[in-house]
């Protein structure tokens, strides 16, 4: 059983390429990328476009890379052909959800920190701040609650395909 994930962010320069990045290298690093098809997608995506420079530097310092990207629009159809479609916020959760509406939807849907990642009851916000008009420091933060919201992921994947 392979499990298909879109991760979701507006342009797809930023936060949904880190995920997919981040996602694809820790399913790797326990030996579970053979059983997960990763991709991400924007809601007004920057087609054609690479993953922000200030986005690849952080995730490069952390030792994920090379990264090579292209921004792509998010199609409701993949609301039917993937498994899971994990949001950055909650208008992406909204937009997502107004195209279900009109496919029928099959795909889970969810945020990304909605996974328990020990932030509840924090006060923080379930939703990763789009870093795109902030400076590398706004892409580092942005990048550790992506890790946090992909480790808490891959914990309920891992259950989840280990017991299938």
């Amino acid at each position: 059983m392979t499990l298909r994930i879109c991760f979701v962010c507006s342009g797809n320069i930023c936060r949904s390429p880190m995920a997919e990045v981040v996602l694809r290298h820790e399913a790797s690093a326990i030996g579970l990328a053979g059983r997960l098809a990763i991709d991400s997608a924007g809601t007004a995506a920057d087609i054609g476009f690479a993953i922000d420079g200030r986005a690849r530097r952080a995730l490069e310092r952390r030792g994920y890379g090379p990264v090579s990207h292209r921004g792509r629009q998010f199609q409701p159809a993949w609301l039917n052909e993937r498994d899971l479609v994990v949001a950055m916020e909650k208008s992406h959760l909204r937009w997502l959800d107004s195209r279900g509406s009109k496919t029928g939807r099959t795909a889970r849907v969810r945020l990304l920190l909605s996974y328990p990642t020990g932030r509840a009851g924090q006060g923080d916000s379930l939703e990763v701040p789009d870093p795109y008009y902030g400076d590398e420091a706004e892409f580092e933060s942005c990048l550790d609650l992506v890790q946090a919201g992909c480790a808490a992921l891959l914990g309920e994947l891992a259950a989840e395909l280990t017991a299938s």
